[in-house]
């Protein structure tokens, strides 16, 4: 028998991100597990000239991300889901993977943008690095595809 007892969900706060919290709710619920939600601000280079238009600091997104995450955690806890969230200051993919690690989850889910392309070579794709080196289960949610879950039960 599958045991899923922690799930953890890559929040960036995208469609993709809060289609993949839509469906890590419906595994928590469904198999009784606890959620956790984690938001990855990427540290950003500073600018040489200063005189550029203000630029947020990695504090001020963590802050707002904070804020953001509260929102979701208040709806999940409403809904009977045991969730935790935390915002940490990182490379997106390293961090999950350490998070999952460290938290020993049973399942990742993570939404996907669905880049292709140079888009994609450029950017690079956090779920597929995830996919390749996370150590258990992950599923995941592309923005455009069809809903699986259905309203009201």
């Amino acid at each position: 028998m599958i045991k899923i007892r922690r799930i953890l969900c890559p929040v960036d706060f995208s469609d993709a991100s809060r289609k993949a919290v839509r469906y890590a709710h419906e595994f928590a619920k469904g198999m009784g597990a606890s959620l956790v939600l984690l938001n990855v601000v990427e540290p950003r280079p500073m600018a040489v000239d200063m005189s550029l238009s203000y630029v947020p600091l990695e504090e001020d997104l963590e802050k707002a991300a904070k804020e953001d995450l509260e929102e979701i955690i208040r709806t999940e806890r409403e809904q009977g889901v045991e969730v935790q969230a935390d915002v940490q200051i990182g490379t997106p993919s390293e961090t999950i993977l350490e998070k999952a690690e460290e938290l020993d989850v049973n399942l990742i889910i993570v939404g996907s943008h669905g880049k292709t392309g140079l888009s994609r070579i450029l950017m690079g794709s956090v779920a597929e690095s995830v996919v390749r080196k996370a150590k258990c289960p992950v599923l995941i949610v592309k923005a455009e595809e069809k809903e699986f879950i259905e309203e009201g039960e």
